[in-house]
């Protein structure tokens, strides 16, 4: 609790004792002072205690031009309910103290809520590291301002330590809490030659990492970036609510005082009755605290917070309210296939040689897998990385030259003084080359070297463990159509696609391809339905930006994801998918129940309240109560743990 939180609970307590002294009192007149105007000056200094703030708000409003606000309806519905109380000389003036009082529990609890909320993106933003460990010439630890750290520098990261900046590790061993970038409790081991990035916590060993970006452009710097700015972003029902209460609060002030006005004006002028002011009078303020916004204007932007905040706390980043609402609409997941439904660690399962032979030489069999990973060696594709891996020695870059990549296709080299493609069959039938047909399953690599047609090599992708039951999860949630685009060939897709159960699969799609196939998705869908796409946020930047939401797969230490997606999940669980979705439902479930709940009380109790039906403690109910209420259900948003999703839905699908 905040040092303002814990002052206003302390107002609110003594107000209340004070109040209830009042109120048990047989006659205020026994105080002194007490038979001034009934004690009025003792009801004041309770009034003041707890309402001061309000009036200050109200006259800072006024000053500034916005008359019209929750705070200016309690103050003139609470000193009208003095005024009454002194004209009628009746001493009742515990109404006035009760709205103010009660108001304030309500305020008080949005604070608590709001605080709570904040606290989920606040240990997020715990992230940030203070310094960086860099080594001196004596070989001593100087901290410095990761701000100060040049790529290519080496740091120091001790056990205990955030790690500052993006990097490789060069030496050490350790384990890693990636907790608040992942939301996963269980740490990750890392060594030499692993990437690492920052926002992880060193738990063991000493590590010597090699920067490779700088600090404003390290994940932990995109991360918060991405955080801070989500609350700026504004859902369609918070724009409406905004909207709605510039219009409703001085429609309802207008009405209110129609309703002190006109009625007793009536009586006198048509039907001769007496006008009975204060009756009216009373009526109308009553109304007006009845008419409060609060409940709609709080817990609305409030739902979204905490939905937001429940969703950084499980590793799901979403850039913004509006984002939110969007994805509880989505009926159509598209998910790209490497990286996002497999692991996109190739590993070569066969080599077969020009004439499709499928066990050629040992001499075949090194020329063929040393052209490739020579030709790849730039590249950062996990089909390059795979070729590299099994290539197994270390790359003389002098024998290579002119690397060209073509997007879709393949790469085209100059090695030891001749020209090699190696790709797929469009890069085959591109230069020129005729090549064979594979029937093993799998991802095919063919090998030109000089137009002669060399054999190709085959890769085999790895599904992730929990890609069959994210994708039966989707279904269980009423997403209506799971489909995979991907690059890969026919026969792999297919394989994977039945695999995993998808609805629909199209392959051998270049990046241009893809945006075309999203179009025609898009076109497809309903008018109320929306379309995500699923990608490593890498090679699928394009295609994230054109869909409706944009999940990025694993986005840590990926720039293109944190940039071109909405959504950002941040490990590689395709699990997190499922569950982005249903914290947007679980959300939004909230907001409509909130709406529903403060419209319905509020219409029910303003026409109490206007044939006098309704008095001022129903009032305060329709105004405090439905707040406290809205802002408890608000709450609920944060806890997003069990929302109905079964580890084993993949068996009843």
């Amino acid at each position: 609790m905040t040092k303002k939180q814990r002052t206003m609970l302390l107002r609110i307590i003594v107000a209340a004792v004070l109040t209830a002294v009042l109120a048990l009192l047989p006659d205020v007149s026994i105080l002194p002072l007490g038979g001034v105007e009934q004690g009025i000056l003792y009801y004041l200094v309770v009034y003041a205690i707890i309402g001061y703030d309000i009036l200050r708000k109200s006259l800072l409003g006024i000053r500034n031009g916005r008359v019209f606000d929750e705070n200016f309806l309690m103050v003139v519905a609470t000193i009208g309910a003095f005024s009454l109380a002194l004209y009628e000389q009746s001493g009742d003036y515990l109404e006035a103290i009760a709205v103010m009082l009660f108001y304030q529990v309500g305020e008080f609890f949005q604070s608590y809520a709001v605080g709570k909320s904040r606290k989920n993106i606040t240990e997020l933003m715990d992230i940030r590291p203070d310094y960086a460990n860099i080594e001196d010439e004596d070989g001593n630890l100087e901290r410095v301002d990761p701000d100060d750290v040049e790529v290519g520098q080496i740091i120091v990261v001790q056990p205990g330590e955030k790690v500052p900046i993006d990097g490789i590790v060069v030496s050490g061993r350790s384990s890693l809490n990636t907790a608040a970038l992942t939301g996963e409790s269980l740490p990750r081991e890392i060594g030499e030659g692993q990437e690492i990035v920052s926002g992880s916590i060193n738990m063991t060993g000493v590590l010597r990492i090699e920067t490779t970006k700088e600090f404003d452009e390290s994940t932990v710097s995109k991360i918060l970036e991405l955080v801070e700015d989500s609350a700026s972003h504004k859902s369609k029902s918070e724009d409406f609510i905004a909207r709605f209460a510039r219009v409703y609060t001085p429609a309802v002030c207008y009405s209110a005082l129609a309703l002190a006005v006109l009625p007793p004006l009536v009586l006198m002028l048509v039907m001769g009755a007496e006008p009975a002011w204060q009756t009216w009078i009373y009526r109308a303020l009553t109304f007006l605290v009845i008419s409060c916004p609060c409940a709609l204007v709080v817990s609305i932007p409030l739902s979204f917070f905490a939905g937001i905040g429940g969703a950084s706390r499980n590793g799901v980043l979403v850039k913004g309210a509006n984002i939110l609402e969007t994805l509880s609409k989505v009926k159509t997941v598209v998910l790209d296939k490497t990286g996002t439904l497999t692991l996109g660690v190739f590993e070569v399962t066969a080599m077969h040689g020009p004439h499709c032979e499928e066990n050629p030489s040992e001499e075949a069999r090194a020329a063929l897998l040393e052209m490739a990973a020579l030709a790849e060696c730039a590249s950062s594709h996990p089909i390059a990385k795979s070729l590299l891996r099994a290539y197994g020695k270390g790359i003389d870059h002098g024998r290579v030259s002119n690397i060209e990549e073509i997007g879709g296709h393949g790469i085209t080299a100059i090695i030891d003084g001749q020209k090699v493609a190696v790709g797929n069959e469009k890069l085959m039938r591109q230069v020129g080359v005729d090549f064979c047909h594979c029937h093993t399953a799998g991802t095919i690599v063919h090998v030109a070297c000089e137009g002669t047609y060399m054999g190709h090599i085959v890769l085999g992708d790895i599904v992730k463990p929990h890609a069959a039951e994210a994708i039966a999860a989707l279904h269980e949630s009423g997403v209506v159509r799971t489909i995979m685009l991907t690059g890969d060939a026919k026969t792999v897709a297919e394989q994977v696609a039945a695999k995993l159960r998808l609805d629909e699969v199209y392959s051998e799609l270049l990046p241009a391809d893809k945006v075309q196939r999203v179009e025609e998705l898009l076109a497809s869908c309903g008018k109320s339905d929306k379309l995500a796409f699923v990608g490593d946020g890498i090679n699928d930047a394009p295609v994230l930006t054109r869909a409706d939401v944009g999940i990025a797969m694993g986005g840590v230490g990926s720039d293109a994801a944190i940039e071109a997606a909405d959504v950002v999940l941040m490990d590689d669980d395709p699990l997190k998918i499922d569950k982005a979705i249903r914290i947007s439902r679980h959300t939004l479930r909230i907001v409509w129940q909130n709406i529903i709940m403060a419209l319905g009380i509020k219409g029910a109790c303003l026409v109490l309240g206007a044939f006098g039906i309704a008095n001022m403690w129903l009032a305060i109910f329709a105004d405090v109560g439905v707040m406290i209420l809205a802002v408890l259900n608000a709450i609920r948003a944060m806890y997003v743990k069990n929302l109905g999703y079964s580890r084993n839905c993949v068996k009843t699908h």
